[in-house]
């Protein structure tokens, strides 16, 4: 029942976001198109549900030469992220193309935060029941922290919502995330890995 409820409202309220943002989705894509060279929307593989991939869409925000699967941008000083780049990353609109993945079943309101289909061989047997779910625009991971956390806190929260998942959680998360969206916080990837987390640590020191 709950999976026909959550799938239910991801269409009820995907559908009129779509159509009332299309102007502004209209306007971002010809900001893209003349403030640098390349599609408009990026397109790239991603693990969903039980590991099967799927193409997610997003805004592109960097250069045509820069690696698609290198690591996120630290802050807007990075020289691979374009002018509107840094815009759209900054108020989380580069995600908006996601609705499409939504409404075509590929994600998910609400889930774990899609990632790379090699990045599966990295985990171990609790993390990858991530995968037990769809992925989805906004998780638990992105209202506890986003940026500022550690993969390996990430993949702790994408489990703690597999094992909690319900009507009322979504809804809790989705009104987080606009606040989150709002707030603008922890846009950029601060660390990756608990190793890199100390290493940090110990510099300061």
């Amino acid at each position: 029942m709950y999976l026909f409820v959550k799938r239910a409202m991801d269409i009820v309220l995907t559908l009129p976001a779509v159509l009332i943002a299309s102007p502004v989705l209209l306007v971002l894509i010809v900001a893209i198109r003349l403030s640098s060279k390349g599609p408009a929307v990026f397109k790239q593989e991603r693990a969903g549900k039980n590991g099967k991939p799927f193409t997610i869409y997003k805004f592109r925000t960097m250069r045509l030469d820069a690696d698609p699967y290198g690591p996120s941008p630290k802050s807007g000083r990075d020289p691979r992220l374009t002018g509107i780049g840094i815009f759209l990353r900054e108020h989380s609109l580069d995600e908006l193309p996601q609705l499409i993945n939504v409404l075509k079943g590929d994600m998910t309101l609400v889930g774990p935060r899609p990632l790379y289909v090699s990045q599966m061989e990295e985990w171990n047997e609790t993390q990858k029941r991530r995968l037990l779910v769809k992925p989805g625009l906004t998780g638990l991971a992105q209202v506890s922290g986003r940026g500022g956390l550690t993969r390996e806190q990430k993949l702790a929260l994408d489990v703690e919502y597999v094992d909690n998942a319900c009507l009322s959680l979504d809804l809790r998360l989705i009104m987080a995330t606009f606040k989150q969206v709002l707030g603008r916080q922890n846009i950029y990837e601060k660390r990756y890995s608990e190793t890199e987390q100390t290493r940090n640590a110990d510099n300061e020191e």
